[in-house]
């Protein structure tokens, strides 16, 4: 149990780490990504009004089908990046959330670059 308790605890210290320096605007919003055993969420959002501007997940009803892999989550980033591209946001600023940038945080960031958003 406190093999779990320190790996949660070391998770929420890299994250307030990495959140001390960035910050979303109204021009570039942070776009943030959380991933659980199951399902993979992005969020984008403008942190001095405290609004999300956009969000997709696989727990959606059209993304439904989507699993948790690599391949999945670069069709999830594509699908947010059109959305960002529909509401004029072609900038953001990237937020992996504390985990570690590779496999699906990874592939969440190439799939959105491909759609067009910079970062």
């Amino acid at each position: 149990m406190n093999r779990i308790i320190d790996k949660n605890r070391k998770h929420a210290k890299r994250k307030l780490h990495i959140r001390k320096s960035i910050s979303g605007t109204a021009s570039r919003p942070r776009m943030t990504v959380f991933r659980s055993n199951l399902h993979m969420y992005v969020q984008v959002i403008d942190d001095e009004a405290g609004k999300t501007l956009v969000a997709a997940s696989s727990v959606e009803k059209e993304l439904k089908g989507l699993k948790n892999n690599v391949e999945d989550a670069a069709k999830l980033g594509e699908i947010v990046g059109k959305r960002l591209l529909e509401k004029d946001i072609d900038s953001v600023v990237f937020d992996r959330n504390g985990y570690l940038y590779h496999g699906i945080v990874k592939s969440i960031a190439d799939g959105a670059r491909k759609a067009g958003v910079k970062f």
